[in-house]
């Protein structure tokens, strides 16, 4: 009796790895209400407050680790801007995501090769324009050997990559990843280990962008925020054409997930 009850626990375990948030909870209903209308939010502080903590952003879902996870980071960072998008993924299928498809699902943020030759529409060219002109996992800031990127059957708790990334707007840089695994949700941290320029002006300092990128379960659905987050450098009119970049930015990167998300739940539908 005991071996089937254990038989039975464990195959509910790996079915299942707990529970889903619902979306009403992290975001209120008007916003729940308005996400699953299709829209995407955005929200853009050029003047964020200093020595706040996560309760001055606007669209930060009440999620206990994440609003820790990223308050953390703002106490660190002390941003002057701040760049929120927010929006909602739809699954096929409803229920509280299974092992398969959150490794599925956290593989494809391990993914960073595929950021290559993503688009996104620049504001100041009123033009779809190339974000990556290549985008790759490395060993390390110093050697900067091109690795493959990691796939895991189960998701690490913690984990940590470097990628070198060339975009033309920023230039060739290289950046750290910190991913964060909790059983309702993942999350990730993008800090630029190099300092960043807009062509030749000097535009965010070494550590002084920080992204956080993290994805919800809601069960019938996927919540997916971003926020980015930096101290720029006093230029006159430079804050405005850093925190138009952030925002066109997260939103290409938001579209680049919803297409790594169809893969995963297409091979999930065709494995139920």
């Amino acid at each position: 009796m005991k071996a089937v009850t254990a038989f039975f626990l464990l195959a509910a375990f790996c079915v299942s790895t707990g529970y889903a948030q619902q979306l009403e909870s992290l975001t209120g209903t008007a916003r729940a209400s308005l996400l699953r209308s299709g829209e995407n939010l955005t929200e853009t502080q050029t003047n964020f407050p200093a020595h706040s903590s996560g309760a001055a952003l606007k669209l930060l879902p009440g999620h206990d680790g994440l609003s820790r996870y990223v308050s953390s980071v703002i106490s660190d960072l002390q941003p002057s801007i701040a760049v929120e998008t927010l929006s909602l993924y739809k699954k096929p299928y409803s229920g509280v995501w299974t092992q398969g498809e959150r490794a599925g699902l956290f593989n494809q943020i391990l993914a960073l090769s595929t950021l290559t030759g993503l688009e996104y529409y620049s504001t100041t060219r009123s033009a779809m324009r190339t974000l990556y002109e290549f985008s790759t996992v490395i060993d390390d800031p110093r050697t900067k050997k091109m690795t493959a990127d990691p796939v895991f059957e189960q998701p690490p708790r913690q984990l940590s990559l470097y990628a070198r990334q060339k975009d033309l707007s920023f230039g060739d840089n290289i950046y750290r990843y910190d991913y964060t695994v909790n059983d309702d949700a993942f999350f990730f941290l993008q800090e630029n280990i190099t300092s960043l320029s807009y062509g030749i002006v000097p535009a965010v300092g070494k550590n002084k962008l920080r992204t956080v990128l993290a994805v919800i379960d809601c069960g019938d659905s996927l919540l997916i925020y971003a926020v980015s987050m930096a101290k720029a450098v006093s230029v006159p009119g430079i804050s405005g054409k850093v925190g138009d970049s952030f925002r066109t930015r997260a939103e290409a990167v938001l579209g680049w997930f919803t297409g790594r998300a169809d893969i995963v739940y297409r091979s999930e539908k065709i494995n139920k």
